[in-house]
């Protein structure tokens, strides 16, 4: 099997475990737990919480200890295992403790396979943009099925569904895994100082977690204010799809398109999307308006993560890409979606729409240091 081919086979299944698990799982803990939509959301942010301390600390070490590939393997693996802990619990105490558990190893999967992207970039000439097209078709992939399944049964099949997608991705990690992904790199401690003495990396970081932490509202709330505005389950699902259509397409042509473009150019790009797109659902409650704003999410998301990947790629050498993929999802896919869960939480009980103003407000300076990088910053490769 071509490096290329393996790796979207492997964005694909994970991608697709992360779009049943981001948008559908506060859905099943409301109506399957029976917990409130604040209980829900204070679980979902304390796992957020975890997940930004596993991949900022642990996600690193493992892989100083051994090969991505043998990472790769365990962690899909224990994620399958762990999840079928929430079965037997019920309680809000009980179901925190397993979140815990499970939001401490599967997110890392997260920097795994974009550790591996940005890894094989080098090592096997892969085209990130391509493969990583086959992750954000395997999300758009688990949003429509489970839209439909919903239409035909109840929200326990979420679970089962995120269990038997966490078993493929399993099985997937462990079969004709690259050869450049096994070789374990010397034992040498990887210091973090480059990463945050580099000012161009450091105002790249808080640009993400600005942009990606202003999603939380969506990602938590996206199905439910569907529903709100009356737009049913199944076309719930498929609305939630047309932002995973529009990342595919930006993927599948982002290495010609952007070729030229600078990374704090795309960076404010992403930042004035960002702005535009909360800012509309705030003020155009309509299901139609949501609909618009869902082909944003190509800017939004798409071109602020792709952004951050080619400037990982011009900067650091291999080594170093670990514990950078960690920070990136420790912080801007961890720790500033917790915080801005719990704030879209607590405005979500006051308006629904305030949720998605509040992510407005807070996205506004990335849009200001995206402008301040690109008139300051040059290419400056990290050295240690």
């Amino acid at each position: 099997m071509k490096p290329q081919t393996w790796l979207s086979i492997n964005f694909f299944l994970f991608f697709f475990t992360w779009g049943v698990f981001t948008p559908y799982w506060n859905t099943w803990l409301i109506n399957e737990k029976g917990l409130s939509i604040q209980a829900a959301g204070t679980i979902i942010a304390v796992g957020l919480l975890i997940r930004a301390f596993s991949t900022f600390f642990v996600f690193p070490f493992l892989s100083k200890k051994m090969a991505i590939g043998h990472e790769m393997k365990m962690i899909s693996l224990l994620s399958a295992l762990i999840l079928l802990l929430f079965l037997p619990v019920h309680s809000f105490r009980w179901i925190l403790v397993v979140m815990i558990l499970f939001s401490f190893v599967y997110p890392m999967m997260l920097a795994i396979s974009e550790s591996l992207g940005s890894i094989m970039m080098k090592t096997d000439q892969i085209q990130y943009g391509i493969s990583r097209s086959f992750g954000s078709i395997g999300y758009a992939t688990a949003l429509v099925a489970v839209g439909a399944i919903l239409s035909f049964y109840s929200e326990s099949s979420i679970f089962w569904t995120m269990f038997a997608s966490c078993c493929l991705m399993t099985i997937a990690a462990h079969v004709q895994t690259p050869k450049s992904l096994m070789a374990k790199h010397q034992e040498q401690s990887v210091s973090y100082r480059p990463l945050f003495q580099s000012k161009r990396f450091m105002a790249a970081m808080v640009v993400c977690i600005l942009i990606q932490g202003a999603h939380a509202s969506y990602y938590n709330y996206g199905f439910i204010y569907l529903q709100k505005l009356n737009a049913g389950d199944f076309w719930s699902g498929m609305i939630l799809n047309l932002a995973v259509l529009a990342e595919t397409l930006f993927f599948m042509t982002a290495d010609r398109i952007f070729q030229k473009v600078s990374t704090s150019r795309m960076f404010a790009i992403s930042a004035a999307a960002s702005i535009v797109r909360w800012g509309l659902v705030y003020l155009v409650p309509t299901v139609w308006m949501f609909i618009f704003t869902q082909f944003l999410h190509s800017l939004t998301f798409a071109l602020a993560h792709y952004a951050f990947i080619r400037l990982l790629n011009e900067e650091l050498d291999n080594r170093l890409i670990p514990a950078a993929q960690g920070i990136y999802a420790s912080l801007a896919m961890g720790l500033s979606i917790s915080v801005f869960t719990f704030l879209g939480s607590y405005l979500y009980s006051k308006s629904a729409g305030l949720a998605f103003a509040g992510m407005a407000a807070a996205v506004i300076p990335s849009l200001f240091i995206a402008l301040m990088m690109n008139r300051k910053f040059e290419t400056h490769p990290v050295k240690e």
